[in-house]
């Protein structure tokens, strides 16, 4: 094992000696000093001590098998909020904020006093926070079937101050009799098979693939949203990048309308969603 770093400029180089990502550990630096990255650049000389070395190298040796940056530090910003994360949820990404702002368009377009607003699989809470957060009169509830990723969750909303309700269960479970104005969802979706989810090991992966091609879950709650959908009510969902195609052709054959699909920041197709009119 090498030697403890002393310094800030050794510490930055048995980074790099590590091959983790410089921003990644100026930021894990910051974290553990409590300094923004402009000071860490121009005091290589500063002191570490020697817990603070040895928490360092504890973190360069996780970072370097891949573990995320966000479960090191304990947090992540989301939709201009910072959540607790944990192993037991997601790290919140932001091609997410995609399915936030269009939920947060359809909610002032449809100018509802109070509408009712549900999150299934909410995990640390991102996506009905951050509704909550940009629409207060919204009546927003989240379910997840961790009870870990619950108590994140729970953590995240009352640290922020934004009432929700949670609930526990399995999709629509908890939820028997209930008709919303809005779902979203943003559900595991990966193939079983994908190449991807190797790089993914350290996140909880019933969060990450209902197995098989990725595609029972957006299923499950395809089906079962119209029993709780008011007339009117949207349902939006986020799908791998090749996916959005099967996604829509399961909204159509449920009976939706006006259905459509929002690029993440990076193009690809990542939210489709589609609108409950009612039976006919």
């Amino acid at each position: 094992m090498s030697a403890a770093p002393s310094t800030v400029g050794e510490a930055m180089l048995h980074a790099r000696q590590a091959a983790v990502d410089r921003l990644d550990a100026l930021l894990l630096l910051g974290a553990l000093l409590n300094q923004p990255r402009s000071w860490l650049m121009i005091h290589d000389e500063a002191p570490l001590t020697l817990e603070q070395a040895s928490r360092f190298q504890d973190w360069v040796a996780r970072s370097a098998q891949n573990e995320p940056l966000a479960y090191l530090l304990g947090e992540k910003e989301f939709h201009g909020l910072m959540l607790e994360v944990n192993a037991h949820t997601l790290v919140p990404r932001p091609d997410t904020e995609t399915l936030v702002d269009w939920a947060l368009e359809l909610l002032k377009t449809a100018a509802l006093a109070q509408p009712d607003v549900v999150d299934l699989g909410t995990g640390s809470g991102a996506i009905a926070l951050a509704i909550k957060h940009r629409h207060p009169t919204a009546n927003v509830d989240a379910l997840d079937l961790s009870a870990q990723a619950l108590l994140t969750a729970k953590s995240n909303a009352q640290r922020l101050g934004l009432d929700i309700r949670f609930h526990q269960g399995d999709w629509w479970a908890p939820l028997k009799g209930r008709r919303f104005d809005l779902i979203v969802s943003n559900p595991p979706y990966i193939a079983a098979g994908d190449p991807h989810l190797a790089a993914l090991r350290h996140e909880p992966l019933q969060a990450l693939t209902p197995g098989g091609d990725g595609l029972s879950a957006l299923q499950t709650l395809v089906e079962g949203a119209p029993a709780h959908l008011r007339p009117g009510g949207w349902l939006l969902l986020e799908h791998g990048f090749d996916q959005a195609d099967a996604v829509a052709q399961a909204l159509h054959a449920a009976g939706f309308g006006a259905v459509e699909c929002r690029r993440d920041l990076g193009g690809q197709p990542r939210v489709s969603g589609g609108l409950w009119r009612g039976r006919a």
